[in-house]
């Protein structure tokens, strides 16, 4: 149930928008009248049978609205395939009372956001707003999902986006992966198909089908509103009755049922060959829906297998054998069956022998050998990744919807954590045994053309390695309280950002550098060197770190930018005086292993090739190199494999001794004990301290080409850029006004969204962004279409822009901007880290600790006139860039 929470993240990146449901206890009847009082959560059923639950959560100054309705792909017949998830598109498109685009201008105009997402089981409509606007995104997303106009024109518009998602989703191999195995584990059910549904079935959809679908499926006993954050929760009940209330059940309820388990007659293996650069890799095993009692010992057998980089998979195939790029285990079970699934990257040469391999260590796998550390371990990241979901409003609203909606009532997580606990050697070893078994084993691979893999010879290596069992048994931004700043050794920082809300504590480290202290010739280097510089330290080699990390519960991770190297670590607090003194070591005495050295250059690459499989990867890995001529800005980011891969552990050590004696800037944002945290500070910048190289802050010297296409054979889309250049982050007005207008422009009611997508239907997604560094800058517009209408794509730019230039935005539009603005930063800085982050690296670049704040009230005094002018100096087709790539 908890790993649940967890594979959303997995599976939104493979289909779009996938969660899960099923059906739970009603909560008792209890008249709107009744007193609310607490903080809650609240749960209260309202006559007619929808359920309304309210969450007070003061923290930020922020309300998350969300309704729940039990429909989705799995309640769809094979010829309706993809109606839930097209009617789900069609909502934004107009209701009764809204025009297209209205509602999310209603909501964005207000500083809020909003989306919808459809699963197997369910679809969801939520929007996040300042708190005193709580009530209009509740009457938004009851209007649309209640109340949408299918409009033919409209339908036949968003037909085209859909399929041009299902295009997207084609391109990239973790889609094409799932999509793949639906029917080799759910033949026959109403999982086989993909939530969108396909080409054919979505293309025959009229308006009459989605008002019939509607009719049957909306109805008030099938829904869950729900409503977490600064909110009375009495006023929030008595809104939902005065909406909700007058509503009448027609049809009877459907239930989830749980399809029997498949027998899949294994081991079955599927090829699927495709222009890729890497072996894409998913075994998978049927397993129980997500309310069964074995849950949670499948998550902790998963999360032993391959749940982190202390793992027995990642350790023997990744770190020991060096066989594979990535690897990972992971329980997924929704509402009606799920699966564990294996999923790894590896290169065309090693699939053999690691395909051999895996069935062995899967075959001779025994959970009475884990020991009393792994599992103890294991129990304590599953526990804190729960825990942790509460850390935002977002997190906190999707795990009570979760639990209250489909995962069996609020109780079920109390439940959940005391099962969990109560697991061992012996229920584990029952699993594996009647789980993981080769003749329920079913394998996609996506392999490049002609890699002379089979079916048969992988299927064969399978009984020979692991013979079928002779017979089986049946199936959480509030401002901190008080921050400090305090003035360190050699020009360091110490920044201390209290909050009480959650027992951890974030650190982050920011140095001024990263790839700004190296040149041309040493492209890579930092990144490689943000990898190895955790990975050994003189007390400990990378495995005992991972251990000791993963029996706190604890992350730790470098990184380098084109102007910073940064370090941060995410931890409980009760395990801070653990975390300070690993981090000393690893600061101040790293090792720079050889052997992780050598594996550093191999991720390296691979994350490079990875990103080359995906067309808007490729995009953003050559975009700089592009646009720039000079400096640390027209670097390939991660380098080039044929480059980095002559660096030496002695270039690492020049690095750090260049790197680490800049002055840092160090925040810790949480629970913490404030006077620990100054004595290590102080320690850590007097070991520091020294002679530093100085950092290249020149302006870059933009390109002289101007235009750049580049191929990805195989894929069905084709992905637009253009770009213009502006100043960088250091002139903060201009920063402000572009800000404004890319705030104007992005979104879903954003003046590209509404033209290239609501009226033209010519991409899924289309964008605007804007990327700042201290002396440089640009304006983005970004569309994925089909490659035949890349034309209409650059004349809809061309309109969109003119328009800007002519005149000045209409008052409304500007205002709607301006509360984007400030909705984005408060959403965006809820997680300690965000802000610890956001703090660090702002001291590191010179910049005031409230620079992103200044900026937001600098922006609500932009004008409309101001906007026109920005768009006549910088969106200059004059000075434009384009970049694509193409089939």
């Amino acid at each position: 149930m908890r790993r649940f929470l967890l594979c959303i993240g997995v599976l939104l990146m493979t289909l779009g928008c996938v969660h899960a449901q099923n059906s739970v206890p009603r909560p008792a009847d209890v008249p709107p009248s009744t007193p609310l009082t607490g903080d809650g959560p609240h749960v209260v059923r309202l006559k007619n049978g929808l359920t309304v639950l309210v969450k007070r959560d003061d923290r930020f100054p922020l309300a998350n609205v969300r309704l729940y309705v039990r429909t989705g792909s799995a309640y769809e017949n094979p010829a309706q395939a993809g109606i839930s998830h097209l009617l789900e598109h069609m909502v934004f498109k107009g209701t009764e009372k809204l025009g297209p685009g209205e509602a999310a201008k209603r909501i964005e105009s207000a500083g809020g956001d909003m989306n919808a997402a459809t699963s197997f089981d369910y679809t969801v409509y939520y929007v996040e707003v300042p708190d005193k606007d709580w009530s209009l995104g509740l009457d938004t997303i009851t209007d649309m999902a209640l109340h949408a106009r299918i409009d033919p024109k409209e339908l036949a518009s968003e037909k085209q986006v859909v399929l041009s998602e299902l295009a997207r989703g084609e391109d990239t191999p973790g889609s094409r992966l799932f999509e793949s195995f639906q029917g080799m584990l759910f033949k026959g059910t109403s999982y086989e198909w993909p939530i969108i549904g396909f080409r054919d079935t979505v293309s025959k959809i009229t308006e009459a089908d989605i008002h019939r679908y509607v009719a049957e499926h909306y109805q008030p006993q099938s829904m869950l509103l729900s409503v977490v954050g600064k909110v009375d929760p009495q006023a929030v009940l008595a809104r939902a009755e005065a909406v909700f209330g007058g509503m009448a059940n027609t049809t009877a309820e459907i239930e989830a049922q749980p399809f029997p388990l498949r027998d899949i007659q294994g081991p079955k293996v599927a090829l699927v060959p495709g222009k890729w650069n890497k072996v894409y890799l998913g075994v998978a095993f049927p397993l129980p829906d997500q309310n069964s009692a074995q849950t949670p010992g499948l998550e902790l057998l998963a999360q032993v297998l391959g749940g982190d980089e202390t793992s027995r998979l990642y350790r023997e195939f990744k770190y020991e054998r060096r066989m594979v790029d990535e690897i990972d285990c992971q329980a997924m079970t929704l509402a009606r069956g799920g699966f564990l699934y294996v999923s790894a990257t590896l290169d065309r040469d090693k699939v053999e022998p690691f395909w051999k391999a895996l069935a062995a260590s899967l075959a001779a796998l025994d959970p009475a050998t884990f020991t009393d550390d792994e599992l103890a371990r294991a129990k304590l990241n599953l526990e804190s990744s729960l825990l942790l979901t509460k850390e935002t409003l977002s997190g906190l609203a999707s795990k009570l919807g979760y639990f209250q909606f489909q995962g069996g009532g609020l109780r079920a997580e109390d439940v959940y954590l005391r099962a969990l606990a109560d697991t061992g050697r012996a229920q584990l070893k029952e699993l594996a045994h009647d789980y993981l078994r080769p003749d329920r084993m079913a394998a996609v691979l996506l392999v490049p053309e002609n890699s002379g893999l089979s079916t048969e010879s992988l299927e064969q290596a399978v009984r020979k390695a692991w013979p079928a069992p002779v017979k089986a048994k049946a199936l959480a931004d509030a401002e901190a309280d008080k921050q400090e700043v305090l003035d360190l050794p050699g020009g360091s920082k110490l920044v201390l950002l209290p909050d009480p809300t959650l027992p951890y504590a974030s650190l982050s480290l920011a140095w001024p550098g990263g790839d700004s202290l190296v040149d041309a010739e040493r492209q890579g280097l930092p990144a490689l060197a943000a990898r190895v510089l955790t990975r050994g330290t003189k007390k400990r080699n990378a495995t005992r770190i991972e251990d000791f990390l993963s029996d706190r519960a604890a992350e730790l991770s470098a990184s380098a930018g084109r102007g910073t190297f940064a370090v941060s670590a995410k931890y409980p607090s009760r395990f801070s005086e653990d975390i300070l003194g690993l981090l000393r070591e690893m600061l101040t005495g790293p090792t720079w292993p050889a052997k992780e050295l050598a594996l550093a250059k191999q991720d390296q690459a691979a994350r490079i090739h990875r990103g080359e499989d995906q067309p808007i990867g490729l995009l953003f890995r050559n975009v700089h190199p592009f646009l720039f001529a000079s400096g640390p800005y027209s670097y390939y980011q991660l380098g080039k494999p044929e480059q980095f891969d002559a660096f030496t552990v002695q270039d690492l050590r020049r690095f750090w001794a260049e790197q680490s004696r800049q002055p840092f800037v160090l925040a810790l944002c949480g629970q913490f004990d404030a006077e620990r945290v100054r004595d290590f500070a102080a320690t850590l910048a007097k070991s520091l301290e020294g002679q530093a190289t100085a950092v290249d802050t020149a302006t870059p010297t933009w390109g002289g080409i101007r235009e750049k296409a580049l191929r990805l054979p195989g894929r069905n889309q084709a992905h637009l850029l253009t770009v213009f250049p502006t100043p960088g982050r250091d002139d903060l007005e201009t920063g402000a006004g572009l800000s404004v207008l890319r705030a104007a422009l992005a979104g879903q009611s954003g003046l590209l969204f509404r033209d290239l997508r609501d009226k033209q239907g010519l991409g899924y997604t289309v964008t605007a962004f804007l990327w700042q560094a201290p002396k440089a800058g640009f304006m983005a517009f970004y569309i994925g279409t089909e490659p035949d209408k890349l034309d209409q794509a650059r004349q809809g730019f061309h309109k969109v822009v003119e328009a800007l230039r002519a005149a000045p935005l209409p008052a409304e539009e500007v205002e709607r901007a301006r509360n984007i603005l400030s909705g984005e930063y408060y959403q965006e800085h809820q997680s300690l880290a965000s802000r610890g982050g956001e703090a660090a690296g702002l001291l590191a670049q010179g910049y005031e600790l409230d620079r992103e704040r200044k900026l937001i009230q600098t922006a609500q005094s932009v004008t409309p006139e101001q906007l026109r002018d920005l768009a006549r100096r910088w969106l200059d087709w004059d000075r434009a860039y384009e970049m694509r790539v193409e089939p």
